[in-house]
């Protein structure tokens, strides 16, 4: 079964947490997302491969008690550093048919809900913004490591990105409607 609307992106996120230490005297936990060996990437079936990463991100997952439901994430990811291997692609993504990064420079995403569907398995709601659009999303999120210290979070979000006012294609490329799957890599 497809769940992915027409005209879907999906961008999938891996990070590394480490160092989960106390913060106060009431062990609230603090995960502490590393750039290295993590990623935000993106992917869109299309005639020729459009997938790339976002070389320029921040993330950080707070909780302001031991409850795991309690978090928040925030993600604040720059635009401008699209890179798929292609300076054409770049350029047209960059562009106002796409990003819009001139006058939109940040895709972002806060979360407004977590909820632990599984032992490993955690939904995230949220508002993701691009091009200055905000519209609610939901991140799905496996996590790894659990109760260790140092783990691995993957998630995948799919979104419709005639929604965000992406409706133009690229010269010579075909993309296609749906996004049928996405498979989160580390660098």
């Amino acid at each position: 079964m497809n769940f992915f609307p027409k005209a879907a992106v999906c961008v999938s996120l891996v990070f590394f947490a480490e160092g989960i230490e106390a913060q106060t005297a009431a062990d609230i936990p603090v995960i502490q997302i590393t750039k290295e060996g993590s990623s935000v990437r993106f992917a869109v079936k299309a005639s020729v491969s459009l997938e790339g990463t976002f070389d320029k991100w921040e993330a950080t997952i707070t909780y302001p008690s031991r409850d795991a439901e309690a978090g928040t994430l925030d993600i604040k990811i720059q635009a401008d550093s699209v890179n798929t291997g292609s300076g054409m692609k770049d350029d047209k993504l960059k562009s106002k048919d796409f990003f819009n990064v001139k006058e939109d420079p940040y895709i972002t995403f806060h979360s407004t809900k977590f909820t632990e569907t599984g032992p490993t398995a955690v939904e995230v709601r949220g508002n993701f913004t691009i091009r200055g659009v905000s519209k609610p999303e939901t991140l799905l999120f496996s996590v790894t490591g659990k109760g260790t210290g140092v783990g691995e979070i993957k998630g995948t979000m799919a979104f419709d990105r005639k929604e965000f006012g992406m409706n133009s294609g690229i010269p010579f490329i075909k993309i296609a409607d749906r996004v049928v799957s996405a498979v989160p890599r580390t660098s």
